[in-house]
């Protein structure tokens, strides 16, 4: 199986390409663009792999990915690449519509015109899997069912909005031109490698280094939390055995408010790395004023993809969220130079609640 995976750079799609390369019968291509979250660094422990290639390119450019299909014999397309952090599509929408809908429309092009060159089995076993969130669904109440694949559709923010009609688009692709697709919602992934700006990560750091909590309004917004190497198993399962045209949920089946999560994380520190003064990093949290927009709560049904295809997460928030604080802990030398580089100061302290 030659396997292009889109963003591979990325936090989810670093995770992707390990989970697929440990399998010698893959051969993994990742593609990533290089912007500020994509690290080459967090693909370290496999660069050098017989069946691990990276190439730097841009989803938008139509004539590299069609290059690249044609030249590795591409067999699946895991897309992944996408502007992802809400508080920067509210500040910047342009490059959310540029990434995540133009780049998903060239992808398309180049998909379908290299399927429609394939013949026989190879065309058959094609996939071009597109990887999208749960925040296409809008927000729920604390009394609504979760969401699920037939939910309608009701983006409330530029990322969201942007990452629906890529959703729409790669639909209408196989609708209206029979490209072979399927399609995958998550929930919130965290995990090792992700970026410092995301709720979980960016507490665990500012803990260690006594620097405020910030915790977006009160704390209560509720979300599902998957721990991200659950997520690269789940969308491998998927590309390999879902059916055509269909979408699949994929959630940790773990809700906690965002001051539940700083909260357990500020208790493993206490106990882990104890602050100087004797004092719990409970402490450091400080409310701020909340996100324009903010979902109140978002949740997954994932009796479908757990009915077909027979998977549930292995990690619980407790330990995956143990597993997470262990590596940050360890692994300095991954994010201390990001830390160190551009992200200090104020973009990191007000990025509290994005998935």
């Amino acid at each position: 199986m030659n396997i292009l995976v889109t963003g591979g750079a990325g936090f989810i799609g670093s995770a992707l390409c390990r989970h697929l390369v440990a399998d010698p019968d893959n051969r993994v291509v990742s593609l990533d663009k290089l912007t500020y979250a994509g690290n080459l660094a967090s693909l370290r422990q496999i660069e050098n792999l017989r069946n691990y290639r990276f190439v730097r390119a841009d989803i938008c450019d139509e004539g590299a990915i069609a290059s690249i299909l044609s030249a590795e014999k591409i067999d699946r397309i895991m897309h992944l690449a996408a502007e992802t952090h809400v508080d920067r599509s509210i500040d910047g929408p342009g490059a959310f519509i540029e990434t995540n809908i133009l780049g998903t429309f060239r992808l398309l092009q180049a998909a379908l015109h290299y399927w429609r060159g394939l013949c026989g089995r190879a065309a058959e076993a094609f996939r071009f899997h597109h990887v999208s969130t749960d925040e296409v669904f809008g927000a729920l109440s604390l009394d609504d069912e979760s969401f699920n694949e037939s939910t309608p559709y009701a983006p409330s923010s530029p990322y969201s909005a942007s990452k629906a009609a890529s959703d729409h688009l790669v639909r209408a692709w196989h609708h209206t031109f029979g490209l072979p697709v399927v399609l995958t919602n998550c929930s919130n992934n965290y995990g090792p490698f992700q970026f410092p700006e995301k709720l979980i990560p960016l507490t665990i750091l500012n803990a260690m280094e006594e620097r405020p909590l910030p915790v977006y309004g009160n704390g209560t917004n509720v979300r599902d939390w998957l721990y991200v190497d659950d997520h690269a198993r789940a969308l491998d399962l998927v590309a390999l055995k879902g059916t055509v045209s269909e979408s699949y949920n994929i959630g940790g089946g773990c809700e906690r408010t965002n001051l539940h999560v700083v909260d357990t994380i500020c208790d493993i520190l206490d106990g882990k790395r104890p602050r100087r003064n004797g004092k719990s990093h409970r402490d450091l949290i400080a409310f701020v004023d909340d996100r324009p927009g903010h979902d109140w709560r978002y949740a997954m049904d994932t009796s479908k993809i757990e009915r077909e295809l027979g998977l549930k997460p292995r990690e619980s928030f407790e330990t995956g969220i143990e597993r997470t604080i262990d590596w940050y802990l360890e692994n300095g030398w991954w994010w201390q130079p990001i830390r160190d580089r551009n992200y200090r100061g104020e973009r990191l302290g007000r990025s509290v609640a994005a998935p």
